[in-house]
């Protein structure tokens, strides 16, 4: 049975607003996920480029002693090698997660606004089997 216009209005406002603080919460897991992954990457290629002559050149006692030029540009070249099995591997870990938690499966479609008796339908609610996740 269709609902009226303002209650449709109101429902849709509620469906878009849980799905919207759905889509950050995933976000935010991605780059949360992401950034501690990635972090031996950002560092190296940070040290690299901070040491480096041709690009800031820091007076900083480690760059002067220990990194010259070569060594500056051996560092961002490992960096950025080391980057792709890091960027696979933290995808691996976000996607396990997000099954494990079924954060994808909690998205509610815009037709529960529209019609009455609609079931509210979360990864723990739903008795029916995800043949995407099996």
């Amino acid at each position: 049975e269709p609902r009226s216009p303002c209650c449709c209005l109101a429902w849709a406002l509620l469906i878009g607003a849980m799905n919207s603080l759905l889509f950050l919460l995933n976000l935010l897991l991605m780059f949360v996920i992401f950034t501690i992954v990635l972090l031996p990457t950002i560092v190296v290629v940070y040290f690299g480029f901070q040491c480096h002559s041709q690009v800031l050149h820091s007076s900083a006692r480690y760059c002067k002693s220990i990194l010259d030029d070569n060594s500056s540009s051996a560092l961002i070249i490992l960096g950025f090698v080391i980057m792709s099995p890091l960027l696979v591997v933290a995808m691996a870990i976000y996607c396990s997660l997000a099954r494990r938690l079924q954060l994808l499966v909690c998205f509610q479609p815009y037709s529960l606004a529209f019609y009455k008796g609609g079931r509210w339908c979360c990864a723990r609610s739903c008795n029916r089997q995800l043949k995407a996740w099996v």
